[in-house]
């Protein structure tokens, strides 16, 4: 890739994003073409054509999406499955029509079967069933993978497909209802440190940044607490979701950015299948012991409560990450260093 290459990335201002925008900027590439949803909606086909016409980029980078956790994927089904599948197919078939030199797709490792076999290799695709509280989205993703497949088939296209495993880093999504496992740990021990000391300016501070179903820090003291109960955080403790067993594996985003841009640079879409490559750490951990990590790094001295009448979610999601080393990359940011930069970013 040449360093002047017109580079689109859509979905720049998300976590991945934003993490591979600075790593190719901290590569010395300067040729970057981006537009912002209130800019570019990538679910109006027409729209995203146009801007295909106009910009003719060189390299697509596809990290737009809509994401969440287990709560978010298993009420808007509908909007994850639909909203996905527009994004990605008129992402893809644009950089088909307009002669794109290379694409990535951003999948998710959420695409393997519910049972797979630990670790997961990339070859377990398609093996089994998958976990309904995220089968929507896990559906649209493994559209996304075989739509590059199908198109390097067809018509010799340069698309190629990484499988992050969970992701956590700058610029992650704090909400509480729609979060991620670990953002939403994060920000329920630190709002639950500051219940029990009465530090009511940094709780307010914390609602003034990220209001929570529109309440913000200047609400009144009662219906602050009131609102923090429903999601589990009051000052007998925080209540979390499930059994605390499942076991999951956790990469940082810098790390993610530099396995993507390492796979631009060095890695064609194959003829063979499947052509996706997994990106991991190749270790996991239970949410039990990752809540005990974030309670130790938050400085949270509160009880943790455990609800089992909450969805666990897949038992163990493991990637196989022997394809990704063996063309040369590895992860450089250990969880508890990755966890101590990300509080201190959210601080």
């Amino acid at each position: 890739m040449d360093k002047t290459a017109k580079i689109y990335i859509a979905g720049h201002l998300g976590m991945v994003g934003s993490a591979i925008k600075r790593n190719l900027e901290a590569r010395g590439f300067t040729n970057f073409v981006t537009r912002s949803l209130s800019e570019l909606n990538l679910l109006v086909e027409a729209d995203v054509a146009r801007f295909f016409e106009e910009e003719k980029p060189e390299y697509v980078v596809l990290a737009a999406a809509k994401v969440g956790g287990i709560v978010a994927n298993d009420t808007y089904r509908a909007q994850f499955i639909y909203e996905n599948l527009m994004i990605q197919n008129h992402v893809i078939h644009q950089s088909y029509l307009h002669g794109v030199k290379k694409l990535l797709f951003l999948g998710s490792s959420c695409i393997y079967p519910r049972l797979s076999p630990q670790p997961i290799k990339e070859e377990y695709l398609l093996t089994g069933l998958l976990e309904p509280t995220n089968e929507p989205y896990a559906i649209a993703k493994i559209a996304g993978i075989k739509m590059c497949e199908a198109y390097h088939a067809q018509y010799g296209c340069n698309f190629i497909s990484i499988m992050p495993t969970n992701l956590y880093g700058q610029n992650d999504n704090y909400d509480l209802e729609k979060s991620h496992v670990l953002p939403a740990l994060i920000r329920k021990m630190l709002l639950g440190k500051y219940l029990m000391e009465g530090n009511w300016e940094a709780i307010r501070r914390d609602l003034n940044k990220l209001p929570v179903e529109g309440v913000n820090g200047d609400a009144a003291e009662t219906a602050i607490v009131k609102l923090l109960a429903k999601y589990g955080i009051s000052s007998e403790g925080i209540t979390l979701w499930g059994t605390g067993t499942p076991m999951r594996e956790f990469l940082h985003v810098d790390d993610m950015a530099d396995a993507s841009v390492y796979l631009l640079l060095n890695y064609d879409a194959p003829d063979t299948q499947p052509s996706h490559v997994n990106a991991g750490c190749g270790e996991d951990i239970t949410i039990r012991d990752l809540a005990l990590l974030v309670q130790g790094i938050t400085g949270y001295s509160g009880n943790l409560h455990w609800d089992s009448t909450k969805p666990d979610g897949t038992p163990r999601k493991l990637l196989d990450v022997s394809k990704l080393q063996g063309l040369g990359w590895k992860p450089a940011v250990s969880l508890e260093e990755g966890i101590r930069r990300v509080v201190g970013n959210y601080l």
